[in-house]
C-alpha cells in the first residue's frame, strides 16, 4: 500500500502520547502517510493540535465526547466554536451518544451533542459521531441539521438496518479493526455494502487492535494496513485499491489539504 489516512485515533491518549515520535515513524514505515488525531474535550483538544502544529502528517479535530458531557464547564460551546474555526481544525468530533456506558446522564450528553451540531453547522465543519446502543437518538439529532457538509459514523458498530438508514441519509461510515474480529460477520457484510463514496478507514487508537494483533496493546495507526486487508477482501479488491479509495474519501471528508 503506497498510502493511508487513518481517519480516527488518538495520538493524545496513554500508550501512544509518550511515543508519539516512534508511533509516526511505525506508521508512515507502513504506509500510513497521514493521521487524524481526535480530541475528546477542550483540554485534549489543545494537545491534538499542538501535535498537529509538531508533525505535518498529522491532523486535528475537536469535540466534546459523550462521557464528557456532564463535565464541561461554562462557556464551553464559546471555546469549541472558537477552535473549530481555525484552518487547522477539521471537524467536529467526536461527538455523539453513548448509552452503553453511564459517564455522563442521556440529558446532558444530547445537550452538549445538539449543541455541537449547531456549532458545525455555523462553522460549515463536518462531524464526526460517536454513537453507541443510541442510533435512533442520535439520527434524531442529526435530523434537524441538514446542512451540515458531512456526518460520519466513527468505528461504526451497528447492523446492516442500521448502516443503510445512514447510508439513505447521505452520510459515511468507518471501519475498525473491529471488522477483522472473529465474530463480526454481520460488520464485514456492512464492508461488502458500503458505497465506495463513503467509506473510511479508522484505528481508533490505542483501542481495538485488529486480528492478528488483536491481543497487542496499544493499537497504533501502523496497525490500520490488516484492517484495510480485511475489508479489500470483502468488496474483492486488492488493498493497494481500498487504500487509494479510503484516502481519496478522507480526504474529501474532512477537507484535508493535498498530498505533499
Amino acid at each position: 500500500m503506497d498510502y493511508l489516512i487513518d481517519s480516527h485515533c488518538h495520538l493524545t491518549f496513554d500508550g501512544l502520547r509518550e511515543q508519539v515520535d516512534a508511533v509516526i515513524e511505525r506508521a508512515a514505515a507502513a504506509g500510513v502517510a497521514e493521521i487524524v488525531t481526535v480530541a475528546t474535550d477542550l483540554a485534549d483538544a489543545e494537545k491534538a493540535l499542538a501535535l498537529s502544529q509538531q508533525y505535518p502528517s498529522v491532523r486535528a479535530i475537536a469535540g466534546i465526547h459523550p462521557h464528557e458531557a456532564s463535565k464541561v464547564r461554562e462557556g464551553w460551546d464559546k471555546e469549541l466554536l472558537a477552535l473549530i474555526k481555525r484552518d487547522d481544525v477539521f471537524a467536529v468530533g467526536e461527538i455523539g451518544l453513548d448509552y452503553h456506558y453511564d459517564f455522563s446522564d442521556p440529558q446532558s450528553q444530547s445537550r452538549i451533542f445538539r449543541r455541537q451540531l449547531e456549532i458545525a453547522a455555523e462553522a460549515a465543519k463536518p462531524v464526526v459521531v460517536h454513537c453507541r446502543e443510541a442510533h435512533r437518538d442520535a439520527m434524531a439529532a442529526l435530523a434537524d441539521f441538514p446542512t451540515l457538509p458531512g456526518v460520519a459514523f466513527h468505528c461504526f458498530s451497528g447492523t446492516a438496518a442500521e448502516a443503510d438508514e445512514i447510508w439513505d441519509r447521505g452520510y459515511w461510515i468507518s471501519l475498525t479493526g473491529v471488522v477483522t474480529f472473529k465474530r463480526s460477520d454481520g460488520l464485514r457484510a456492512v464492508a461488502r455494502l458500503a458505497p465506495a463514496d463513503r467509506l473510511m478507514v479508522e484505528t481508533d487508537a490505542p483501542y481495538l487492535s485488529p486480528e492478528p494483533l488483536r491481543n497487542i496493546r496499544p493499537n497504533e495507526p501502523a496497525y490500520l494496513i490488516h484492517t484495510v486487508a480485511c475489508i479489500a477482501v470483502q468488496r474483492g479488491i486488492s488493498s493497494t485499491e481500498l487504500a487509494s479509495l479510503t484516502t481519496a474519501n478522507t480526504r474529501r471528508f474532512f477537507s484535508l489539504p493535498a498530498e505533499q
